[in-house]
C-alpha cells in the first residue's frame, strides 16, 4: 500500500520510541554487566565471595538491573513488531518468538547467579557447610550463570537474522543495517559454538562480534535519529 504522510508520521514515532528502548536496553546491559564482572575473580572462590560480601548492594543491583533491562527488551521487541509488521507478518512473529525464547532463558539464569548470594547469607540452614564449601558452591554457581548466558546467546543472535532480512525488504530502513544485522545473527552463533565446543579458539569470535555490535547500535542510533525514510513515498508488503 502507498504510505501517506501519516503512515509516515506513524512510523516516525514508533521508530524513535523503538530507538530510545535499544539505547535503554543497551546501557542497562552494560551497567548490569559491569557491575556483575567488576566482582567476580575468575578462578578464586573465596576473593569472589568476599568480594560479592563486601559490596552485597552492588551484586542485588546487577540483579535487578539485568531483570529491567529484560522488560525493556520485550518493550524494544514490541515496538519493533509494531514497525516491521507491515513489512511481512509471518517473519515478524519469528524473532518476537527468538526474543521471548531468550528473555525467559535469562531470567531463569539471573536466578541460579542469585543463588551465590543466597549461599554467601550465613542462613542456619547453611551451617552444614564448612565456609570453603559455601565458596566454592557460590563459584559454581556463577559459573553456571556465564554459561547460560552463551545458552541464551543462541537465541539473541537467531532473532538478527529475521530482524535483519525484515530492515532489508523494508522501504523505509537502509538495506545495510538489514544485511548487517544478518550478519551479526552468524557473529553470535559463532561465538556461542566456540564458547562450548572450541574453548581455546575464542579468536575466531572477534570478527562476527565486532559485526554484531556496530550492527545493533546502528540500528539504535538510526531508528532514535532518523526514525524511517521519508524522501519519497513507498510500498510495503504485506502478508
Amino acid at each position: 500500500m502507498m504510505m501517506t504522510q501519516e503512515n509516515i508520521n506513524s512510523l516516525n514515532k514508533t521508530a524513535r520510541v523503538a530507538g530510545l528502548l535499544y539505547l535503554i536496553f543497551i546501557i542497562l546491559a552494560f551497567l548490569g554487566g559491569f557491575l556483575y564482572a567488576s566482582l567476580i575473580v575468575p578462578g578464586n572462590a573465596a576473593e569472589t565471595a568476599q568480594n560479592i560480601l563486601a559490596n552485597e548492594w552492588q551484586f542485588r543491583s546487577s540483579f535487578v538491573i539485568n531483570l529491567i533491562y529484560q522488560a525493556c527488551f520485550i518493550l524494544l521487541v514490541w515496538f519493533l513488531y509494531v514497525l516491521l509488521k507491515p513489512v511481512d507478518n509471518n517473519l515478524v512473529l519469528l524473532f518476537v518468538f527468538c526474543t521471548l525464547v531468550a528473555v525467559a532463558i535469562h531470567c531463569i539464569n539471573l536466578l541460579i547467579q542469585y543463588a551465590a548470594i543466597e549461599l554467601l547469607s550465613g542462613a542456619s540452614y547453611l551451617a552444614v557447610f564448612e565456609t570453603d564449601q559455601l565458596y566454592a558452591l557460590g563459584m559454581f554457581f556463577l559459573n553456571m550463570h556465564n554459561h547460560g548466558i552463551l545458552v541464551a546467546q543462541i537465541y539473541w543472535g537467531l532473532w538478527l537474522f529475521p530482524l535483519g532480512y525484515l530492515v532489508y525488504k523494508s522501504d523505509f530502513l537502509p538495506r545495510i543495517l538489514g544485511i548487517l544485522l544478518m550478519i551479526g545473527c552468524f557473529g553470535y552463533l559463532i561465538d556461542f559454538f566456540q564458547y562450548f565446543l572450541f574453548p581455546n579458539f575464542e579468536v575466531i569470535t572477534y570478527p562476527g562480534l565486532a559485526v554484531a555490535t556496530v550492527a545493533e547500535f546502528s540500528l539504535c542510533g538510526w531508528l532514535l535519529i532518523k526514525g524511517v525514510k521519508t524522501q519519497q513515498p513507498a510500498t510495503m508488503e504485506a502478508s
